[in-house]
């Protein structure tokens, strides 16, 4: 079986210019995910998906491979994730290299450590699933959600306006920083979020979305917490 990890690091980021090489705690924050997908040992190819060639050099400087670029098609502002892993498969092929595991790692993901890629895949691999996700627990639950409409506050689901919380079912949502699929599966899907998908439970610890620069500082309060004092701590900048 041979698999390979997919790391999507286009160069047209707009809310936080050159996200992807940007330092976080004193490197560029693409070093974290090439370094978990190669201490994981569990790749065949550890590659970054780009149209970008600053990008490129500086994966490649941390161990990765960049083979080919991008499409103008897969660079744009609408390609999705989906239409990124088909590219680079379908270039693989082309080039006489099939995988049967696929690992698509989002350049922006500082908290994906080796030991959670290895058990993600022996988890997907020990299972029936196509598709595993790391995903988080809503802090609140969205039974109990409020909208505005007309400018006055209604509940979105009356239903449960009298429910206790801790009597609700719990709800989830994707974390943002992995997916762990079987090729197949996803050639016939050409989605990752539809077919037999496996969770991975993600304490909220170990999650945040970098969109914006208030993002990005509290992601590096919260990484400096969570590795203080391991080989992987933050760099004090």
């Amino acid at each position: 079986m041979r698999s390979v990890a997919i790391i999507t690091a286009r160069g047209g980021s707009k809310r936080i210019p050159r996200k992807n090489i940007r330092e976080f705690c004193g490197r560029p924050i693409l070093a974290y995910s090439i370094e978990a997908a190669l201490k994981s040992g569990m790749f065949d190819r550890v590659m970054v998906s780009t149209d970008d060639e600053e990008i490129a050099e500086t994966a490649k400087a941390h161990g990765a491979e960049v083979p080919f670029f991008r499409s103008e098609k897969t660079a744009g502002d609408y390609a999705t994730t989906n239409d990124v892993i088909l590219e680079v498969l379908e270039e693989y092929e082309k080039r006489g290299e099939h995988f049967d595991l696929g690992c698509c790692i989002y350049p922006t993901a500082p908290f994906v450590t080796a030991r959670k890629l290895t058990d993600a895949v022996r988890q997907l691999l020990d299972s029936d699933a196509d598709t595993l996700i790391p995903v988080v627990r809503f802090s609140y639950p969205p039974q109990r959600a409020m909208l505005v409409r007309d400018g006055r506050l209604v509940f979105g689901h009356p239903e449960y306006l009298d429910s206790r919380s801790q009597d609700l079912e719990p709800h989830y949502h994707d974390v943002g920083q992995f997916y762990i699929f079987r090729t197949e599966a996803f050639r016939k899907n050409r989605k990752l979020m539809v077919g037999n998908i496996l969770p991975l439970v993600v304490p909220e610890t170990e999650v945040q979305d970098i969109d914006t620069l208030t993002d990005w500082e509290i992601a590096e309060i919260k990484y400096r917490r969570l590795f203080s004092g391991s080989s992987r701590g933050c760099i004090q900048v």
